[in-house]
């Protein structure tokens, strides 16, 4: 999509929406990762539901396997060595933040590291850095999918 049509949907969504400017840097970890879950579980659906029109239990069962915090987790591995030294510092914010909540089907370290992707996805979207956002969750998902299907699994490294 083109800069200046794109810059115009925006426009047009804030002044509906009647959203005020934000200074994202001073929004808590935690907040991100609140708007990140859902921008990325939007993500997901969109990718998941393209695939054809399934029955809808077919759809949550793909889209599942992708938004759970194990996912997320891989995900924060595979992307770490692409981010900028500034979402790495957003990643790590989120993932150190102390969460009143926990994962029922994850260890700890995988909701701290999924809860840090979240205020990472929360941050690119707020920031409006949505060309980023998109090559950072295509790439994961991508390379998510290989894995899956058993391609050779790619080399973690350590936050």
């Amino acid at each position: 999509m083109e800069t200046g049509v794109m810059e115009g949907l925006l426009g047009y969504y804030k002044r509906a929406m009647k959203l005020k400017e934000a200074d994202v840097d001073t929004y808590s970890p935690l907040v991100l990762a609140y708007i990140g879950d859902a921008v990325y579980e939007v993500m997901v659906r969109t990718k998941v539901v393209n695939r054809g029109n399934v029955q809808v239990s077919k759809l949550h069962k793909s889209s599942s396997h992708l938004v759970c915090a194990q996912a997320q987790a891989r995900m924060t591995h595979l992307l770490q060595e692409r981010l900028t030294s500034e979402e790495l510092a957003v990643l790590k914010r989120g993932r150190n933040a102390k969460s009143a909540t926990s994962a029922k089907n994850a260890s700890i370290t995988e909701y701290r590291l999924a809860t840090g992707f979240e205020a990472l996805v929360g941050w690119l979207f707020l920031s409006e850095q949505f060309e980023r956002l998109i090559g950072l969750v295509s790439y994961g998902l991508e390379r998510i999918e290989e894995e899956a299907s058993g391609a050779k699994p790619l080399q973690e490294q350590s936050l």
